[in-house]
């Protein structure tokens, strides 16, 4: 049901969304210019968890304890918020999970200076056998638009034999654009259709990894992993991002219990290196100080939000010890020292590893210890414990 779209229109959006494709650009609706930052239900809530309570406290509480300050703005709600649709086809809200409906939680979360996200699958039914969007693109794009949506993601389950994703995606995409409003585009197909290819010009960022898992090293025979297998995912997809077009290694689980605070660490920085959207997962309204402490370091989100937009990619390799550097907006470079072995080992960079002349004088500050080291020349050390990261910004 295409709602107000005349078939000139659709044709020219057509034409140009065709020519971008085949020119490589990227999708520019204004919109992600840096990565998107704020909260999603599903790590921590999954289906039974998620309800309007837990939407509002969880507002409540990143309007007040920081993280809105920090930068993290969209309220995302995952799939099992739906139940159905009417005689006329519009998706419904589940009426016990959200009596108050959706545009009634999205003017809330607006008033605390939020976004709200919502969540569709392409095919016939979501992950958690909700109602899909295949067949609706249009009527639920217009819908989510008149509640207030800010962001959807669009899941990949149950799709019909022989769909394809770049033309699903496309189609959502064209849907998001005559909806009236503006509304980032997260796909979501797991990587499995090599969507850094093709989702430059159709989405804003794209799920470059299966399903991330609360775990250091836990690859799942589904295809779901921990952080040490999504960090060598991502590794050589970092041309394929940028402003407004990211690679996204799924949410966060900080704080969800299944890593180690040093484990934590890493897995927050590794994603601000990355360039990757920051969706905290965990339940944020009951907050330990740990957890806190990673998800508000300033120093470490102002590498992910960095605007000129460039992945980090992994420069050096000896065995379990790894060099990852991303370029800055100023000309500096933010490096992280990983240790992915059993024991505390040393770790150095050379300024040539990351680009520099080894004649260069730099000053370097440590994001977590707040350490700062000026005029060091040649290149960097640092003592990195098991599955720890040392994250420096090296500016000449």
């Amino acid at each position: 049901m295409r709602l107000g779209f005349s078939a000139g229109r659709m044709l020219f959006l057509t034409m140009v969304f065709t020519m971008a494709a085949s020119s490589g650009l990227a999708l520019d609706n204004g919109l992600a210019r840096t990565p998107p930052m704020g909260w999603n239900s599903w790590n921590k809530f999954a289906c039974k968890g998620l309800n309007e309570k837990v939407v509002r406290e969880t507002a409540d509480a990143m309007a007040s304890n920081g993280m809105k300050d920090a930068g993290y703005q969209f309220v995302i709600l995952d799939d099992c918020w739906q139940t159905g649709r009417d005689a006329a086809g519009n998706i419904l809200a589940d009426p016990e999970r959200f009596p108050s409906g959706i545009k009634a939680l999205a003017d809330y979360i607006h008033g605390k200076g939020l976004k709200l996200g919502i969540y569709t699958d392409a095919g016939t039914l979501t992950c958690a056998k909700r109602t899909g969007s295949i067949g609706h693109e249009y009527q639920d794009a217009k819908q989510y638009a008149n509640w207030g949506v800010d962001y959807l993601k669009e899941d990949w389950c149950n799709t019909l034999p022989g769909q394809n994703s770049e033309s699903s995606y496309t189609l959502m995409r064209n849907a998001l654009a005559e909806s009236g409003r503006p509304i980032v585009f997260s796909i979501c197909e797991w990587g499995s259709t090599k969507p850094w290819l093709w989702a430059g010009p159709v989405g804003n960022l794209w799920r470059a990894t299966p399903d991330i898992q609360d775990c250091w090293d836990c690859k799942k025979t589904w295809g779901g992993g921990g952080v040490s297998q999504i960090l060598d995912l991502m590794n050589g997809l970092e041309s394929y991002a940028g402003p407004g077009h990211w690679n996204d290694p799924d949410m966060l689980e900080v704080g969800n219990g299944g890593m180690t605070r040093e484990e934590y660490r890493t897995h927050f920085s590794m994603w601000a290196l990355f360039a990757a959207p920051l969706l905290a997962g965990n339940d944020i309204a009951n907050m330990t100080a740990d957890t806190k402490e990673i998800l508000l370091n300033k120093d470490v989100i102002a590498i992910d939000q960095d605007a000129l937009g460039q992945q980090g990619r992994r420069v050096k390799k000896t065995g379990d010890l790894e060099v990852w550097s991303k370029q800055l907006q100023d000309g500096g470079r933010a490096i992280a020292l990983l240790n992915r072995g059993a024991a505390t080992a040393k770790i150095s960079v050379a300024w040539t590893d990351i680009g520099y002349p080894d004649t260069v004088s730099a000053n370097v500050q440590d994001l977590w210890t707040k350490k700062d080291s000026s005029a060091v020349k040649g290149g960097y050390s640092a003592e990195v414990p098991s599955h720890g990261v040392v994250m420096v910004r090296v500016k000449p």
